[in-house]
């Protein structure tokens, strides 16, 4: 399971957008009329106004959970009153949509920041509290984990064009950097496929600082599209040799097979590299699909490998 937090401009807006939807259901509608999408952003506006200074008063959450799992309405309730009751997002309004317009199910949840006595609810860091109590919700429900983005299971057809841009963005530079050794052959490479990169320098020098993306009038920084895609991770990855990244993989395998093991590196050319960024690297890394973004198969490389070494030893 995932969450994104998004802000809600418009009470009207988001509540009809969520109610509107094709086969959408309201599974809960706590202090608003949840039969009617009118009433029910008119239900949010009210309470707001009891604190009029809070102008951006509405919270739209969106968890999303795996295309392997199949929750049920009932189980979906569970977790999303368990997220909102972690998140502190408590003695407030709240009405829980699902919806089933793409191949995962997932849940929009509209929450007023203006609680039921008047008070304004801190919104501070929202966005990453919510995607650490959404990874507790899924090691504790044994839920599916989202390791990676997966533009196989992603419907672009229901993203709106920048979340679609952004994908696109994402899957051009998943495919191009295992091929590249510097910044400037990723820039080329991505001009090909009609992603412009611009830099961030420091004051008026050379140095640069920051990297986004742009396709078409959409633009994007790196760290926006993926955490691994910020400047810093970008020259990490391309700066380890070819060997170096044998072993960033290799590393990555041995942790998966190492239960309860932190933080375990291979080799001392990469030693300086945190476990954390070594996933990452190691995840950009993989060859990737020409239909999308395909993971890379462990367990079929090994067996390669195997059959050479039989076939090597004459067996």
């Amino acid at each position: 399971m995932i969450s994104k937090f998004l802000k809600a401009n418009s009470f009207y807006h988001t509540c009809r957008y969520i109610c509107q939807k094709k086969g959408a259901e309201v599974l809960v509608a706590e202090g608003v009329r949840g039969y009617d999408f009118r009433l029910m952003a008119e239900d949010f506006y009210r309470q707001q106004q009891t604190r009029p200074g809070k102008g951006k008063a509405g919270a739209h959450i969106i968890l999303s959970f795996h295309p392997d799992d199949n929750p049920s309405d009932e189980l979906m309730q569970e977790l999303a009153e368990e997220y909102l009751s972690r998140m502190e997002l408590l003695n407030t309004q709240a009405a829980i949509v699902k919806h089933k317009d793409t191949r995962h199910p997932h849940l929009h949840i509209v929450v007023n920041m203006v609680d039921n006595d008047g008070k304004a609810i801190s919104d501070s860091w929202i966005g990453l509290r919510g995607k650490r109590v959404a990874q507790q919700l899924t090691q504790e429900y044994t839920l599916t984990p989202a390791i990676r983005k997966n533009l196989d299971q992603t419907n672009l057809q229901a993203l709106n064009d920048a979340e679609a841009t952004k994908y696109e963005i994402y899957q051009a530079i998943r495919e191009i950097l295992p091929k590249c050794k510097t910044l400037e052959s990723l820039e080329f490479r991505l001009l090909l496929k009609g992603v412009e990169t611009k830099y961030k320098y420091k004051g008026q020098t050379k140095d640069k600082q920051g990297i986004s993306f742009k396709k078409g009038h959409l633009s994007f920084k790196g760290s926006e599209i993926d955490r691994a895609f910020s400047l810093g991770n970008l020259q990490k990855a391309l700066a380890l040799s070819p060997e170096q990244r044998v072993k960033a993989k290799t590393a990555v395998i041995e942790k998966s097979r190492s239960s309860g093991e932190t933080g375990k590196k291979t080799g001392s050319e990469i030693s300086t590299i945190s476990s954390t960024t070594l996933k990452m690297i190691a995840e950009l890394l993989k060859p990737v699909q020409s239909r999308g973004v395909g993971s890379f198969d462990y367990s079929s490389e090994e067996e390669r490998k195997r059959k050479k070494k039989r076939k090597r030893l004459g067996l």
